[in-house]
């Protein structure tokens, strides 16, 4: 199993970080130490100050792949949760600055609390997907999967072109606009549509 990210897939986020639009999917990945389930808590480190919380929907890998093509890659993923994408504000900019990769930023142990999965069944069109996040009981990200920049096949197809996808294996999708810091004491909850499927307290 493994966790792959993409980065700047919504425009309201790129704009709200000055980052520049890409042309082609931003692709990161976390090591499996990086997983959070079961709505366990989340440790702030004790090596950032400014650990943001970015929300998105992730879906589930169902069989091996490469080289998909878009017109097949709805084949395979077969469930869609949620996961947090923690981020080390502190530590990505100064690797953005020198020009060097996020990996310490994104792929530190606990950086990807996950959800329950829904299967695709359960859901009337995943091309037109609500979710979003609360701190605190405040909503402060909401999006919907139309609005991401490469779609759910776009970013199958383009994945599997570089890394073979295997069953079990996970894509968190990028985040809508809203980012913020979290402190010691916030509760994250995390809605798709109506069904609130993750909370994560910050110890």
């Amino acid at each position: 199993m493994k966790i792959i990210a993409i980065g700047r897939n919504y425009v309201e986020h790129i704009e709200e970080l000055n980052n520049e639009r890409p042309e082609e999917p931003i692709i990161f990945t976390k090591p499996d130490t990086a997983l959070v389930r079961n709505n366990q808590p989340f440790y702030y480190p004790d090596f950032s100050i400014d650990i943001h919380y970015e929300v998105e929907l992730v879906i589930r890998i169902c069989k091996m792949g490469k080289n998909i093509h878009e017109k097949f890659a709805s084949s395979y993923f077969d469930a869609i949760g949620l996961g947090i994408d923690f981020t080390a504000r502190d530590l990505q900019n100064k690797a953005k600055n020198k020009g060097l990769p996020w990996t310490l930023a994104k792929g530190f142990d606990g950086s990807a609390p996950i959800s329950e999965f829904l299967p695709l069944s359960s859901i009337k069109d995943v091309h037109n997907l609500n979710f979003s996040l609360q701190l605190d009981r405040e909503v402060k990200q909401k999006g919907n999967s139309s609005l991401m920049l490469f779609d759910f096949n776009t970013i199958i197809s383009y994945v599997s072109r570089f890394i073979t996808l295997r069953s079990g294996d996970m894509i968190f999708t990028g985040t809508p606009k809203g980012v913020g810091p979290v402190k010691i004491g916030n509760i994250l909850e995390g809605y798709i549509e109506d069904q609130k499927l993750l909370e994560v307290e910050i110890k």
